[in-house]
């Protein structure tokens, strides 16, 4: 996933690079395509998602359960684009979509030392982003840009309520979630559309694990060893405008 991000950091680069150099000579494609007030497309893409674990303070000893580390798997994403021109320079995207992905929990034991469980999680999010795109001025048939904004997801794939299924050995994930999301891309002004490669960064703000109540598994049950489990990931996707 690193060398992935890191080949498409530098392919954004070199294109914005190469571009620049060769901007009085290029032939202008879709010259008017951001004079629109309105814009529509779609996206196709991967995903990762990772769980950041906040610890309580507490005694090692008395916690059978010490550390939550996570197994991560490359997920996909798909969906559409609605975008509302502000100004030359920004403008407004709406971006819901479809994100699957898996990760597995892997529980190591404090006094054993041992991993002791793999406990997989499977989620299908419905992913709704809103995001101020901020672009640099167009440089040929080219134009960098970078987003942030906020987002919130319904997971299709809950069974929060569902402590049975904790003492199944199945974790439980709340139905909804929200989010601050921040990254950058670059448009490419083609003979027909507008491509556009980004990277974003998705960072949740509520604990997204639920707990329930009177369960006998370790894991988040009995003295609170987890303040709060947060879901984190990264987001690569290809638009087509």
């Amino acid at each position: 996933m690193k060398t992935l991000l890191c080949s498409l950091i530098l392919i954004i680069s070199g294109l914005t690079t190469l571009q620049a150099q060769f901007n009085e000579d290029v032939i202008l494609n879709l010259e008017t395509e951001d004079q629109k007030l309105l814009n529509w497309g779609y996206y196709l893409g991967f995903n990762q998602y990772d769980f950041k674990v906040d610890y309580e303070n507490h005694n090692p000893s008395t916690v059978p359960i010490d550390e939550m580390l996570t197994s991560k798997s490359l997920g996909f994403n798909v969906g559409l684009i609605g975008e509302l021109r502000l100004n030359n320079y920004m403008d407004l995207r709406l971006e819901p979509g479809l994100y699957y992905n898996q990760r597995d929990l892997i529980f190591r034991n404090n006094t054993t030392n041992d991993y002791s469980e793999l406990v997989p999680v499977k989620s299908t999010y419905i992913h709704i982003p809103l995001l101020l795109k901020v672009s640099t001025k167009r440089l040929g048939n080219i134009k960098p840009y970078i987003v942030g904004g906020a987002a919130t997801s319904l997971n299709l794939s809950s069974n929060e309520g569902n402590s049975e299924g904790i003492k199944e050995g199945i974790v439980s994930m709340r139905k909804s979630n929200y989010y601050w999301e921040v990254g950058f891309g670059i448009d490419i002004y083609l003979r027909y559309f507008k491509f556009s490669p980004s990277i974003r960064g998705s960072f949740a703000l509520k604990d997204e694990i639920y707990r329930g109540k009177n369960v006998d598994k370790d894991y988040f049950q009995g003295p609170k060893i987890y303040n709060g489990i947060y879901s984190r990931a990264i987001f690569v996707n290809f638009t087509f405008e």
